[in-house]
């Protein structure tokens, strides 16, 4: 999820708190939608075998889509859809967004197809744009200034207790059947909606910034695409065919730069990549994004296809990593008195690297979890609680107040096109292996390049580091994982 902050100096007095509210119901009302919205996440992936049988056992090129397309949407919208909100009324933004998104996982339950139910993640994505950074305008509208630092920790936080708790839910539901994974939202959504009407005030950035090039969004929606495309099909497609696509996609997303060089008002503002920390911290956030999504899903197929776990078996093996990231960040944002945060991330990285290498060299066809997985999981954890809140933070930590809010959500953009890319690469390693032997090299194929990944985010997170004058930032709220 993103963190999408609004300039509390540019929030008039009747902006920032229009009239009185409780801020203890507005806090829960709007963690519970950004809960919802990351919750949706990790209970997909736990369900994505069932998804698979349910339609005629498709192949995972083409599940994978179910993933990659919200991702794409997700941060293609993000941007534009944020500035649309704080432009006319926030409220009214998140109200819209909660219906869509609860709509749209009606929609994805009943699906009669695959292609049905990747039609309506799309639109999950784009309900899901809109109402995260609603939601952290309105928190910052009805919060004084002196305690909006905690409610936003406290809605941010919300992302890693859905990492936590979402395997599990994932997997009782799905054991019932898959098609609950979606329809546990509509009560959830009809309950925010309600409670949201009668208790947010409503609320719009008195600036009044433009939407951005929507070309360029089109043009870096299509890139994405183009490039997961084809990746996914590289097993299925001919080499020529395959690298056409890529080729396109590759050429998509450099007339989107271009444009964007040249747009009065371009998704990506070129001034900001001049920001050196902020440059570094995209790039760092982009390569572990693409290490952490493959890990993910090659940690879920593993226990289910290889050691045969049940849906609820495996979210209950996820469990421990998540749990550790919280007390990870803590101790990270002691050490950072003494250690430059920069390293702190890049430690964290190389931590994570250590942690899938392990597991590469100790799993096996027999399931033993306690010393197969739940060491390398375990220390994953403790990489990620040091890596991600540090990138996070280091993103913005040079940028002026006016641009905190759009640095935050180009930073959360760059991790969502992370997470396209690494189960698009993941899916393009693993092919269609037929027997136990060809399953394992595949794997194997799978963690070295995780393992690539994350020794090249250690570097550049080193980039990461701000001018001496300029302090850094400590580490996030626990960050979500998606």
């Amino acid at each position: 999820m993103a963190l999408r902050r609004t300039d509390t100096e540019s929030l008039s007095p009747s902006t920032a708190k229009p009239r009185t509210v409780h801020t203890g119901t507005a806090l829960g009302i709007l963690s519970l939608a950004a809960f919802m919205a990351s919750l949706d996440l990790f209970i997909v992936n736990v369900a994505f075998t069932r998804i698979s049988a349910a339609f005629d056992h498709a192949p995972l090129s083409q599940v994978s889509w179910v993933l990659n397309a919200y991702a794409i949407i997700f941060a293609a919208l993000l941007v534009p859809l944020g500035r649309l909100v704080d432009r006319h009324d926030r409220k009214a933004g998140f109200l819209t967004g909660v219906a869509v998104f609860t709509g749209a996982s009606l929609g994805c339950a009943v699906s009669a197809s695959l292609w049905m139910l990747i039609a309506f993640r799309l639109l999950q994505a784009a309900g899901a744009a809109m109402l995260t950074p609603a939601s952290l305008g309105l928190l910052l509208s009805v919060f004084p200034p002196e305690r909006r630092a905690g409610a936003v920790r406290t809605w941010a936080s919300t992302g890693a207790l859905a990492a936590a708790v979402g395997p599990v839910v994932g997997g009782l539901l799905t054991t019932a059947s898959w098609r609950w994974v979606f329809l546990v939202n509509l009560p959830v959504g009809a309950l925010l909606i309600a409670l949201a009407a009668r208790v947010l005030p409503a609320s719009h950035d008195e600036r009044g910034e433009r939407v951005p090039d929507v070309v360029g969004t089109v043009l870096l929606t299509a890139g994405i695409g183009l490039v997961a495309l084809g990746l996914v099909q590289a097993n299925a497609w001919s080499v020529p065919r395959s690298t056409l696509v890529l080729a396109a996609g590759v050429l998509a997303c450099g007339a989107f730069w271009l444009r964007s060089l040249r747009h009065e008002n371009p998704l990506v503002e070129p001034a900001l990549m001049r920001v050196r920390s902020f440059a570094w911290a995209n790039l760092t956030a982009l390569v572990f994004s693409i290490a952490f999504a493959a890990n993910l899903l090659a940690a879920i197929l593993w226990m289910q296809q290889v050691w045969h776990y049940s849906a609820l078996r495996t979210g209950l093996g996820l469990v421990p990593g998540p749990l550790v990231v919280p007390f990870a960040t803590a101790v990270g944002g002691r050490l950072a008195k003494r250690v430059p945060p920069s390293r702190l991330a890049a430690i964290g990285c190389v931590i994570l690297a250590a942690s899938v290498l392990s597991q590469g060299l100790l799993l096996d066809r027999t399931p033993d979890y306690a010393t197969e997985l739940l060491p390398g999981w375990f220390i994953g954890g403790i990489g990620v609680g040091l890596a991600l809140p540090f990138m996070l933070g280091l993103a913005t930590a040079t940028l002026p107040p006016p641009r905190f809010a759009t640095g935050s959500a180009i930073v959360n953009m760059s991790r969502q096109v992370g997470a396209v890319l690494g189960v698009s690469l993941f899916v393009a390693l693993i092919g269609v292996p037929t027997t136990y032997s060809d399953t394992h090299t595949a794997f194997m194929k799978v963690w070295y390049a995780i393992v690539l990944c994350m020794g090249v985010s250690a570097v550049t997170a080193l980039g990461m580091a701000p001018p001496r004058s300029v302090p850094a930032e400590q580490p996030a709220a626990p960050a979500r994982a998606e």
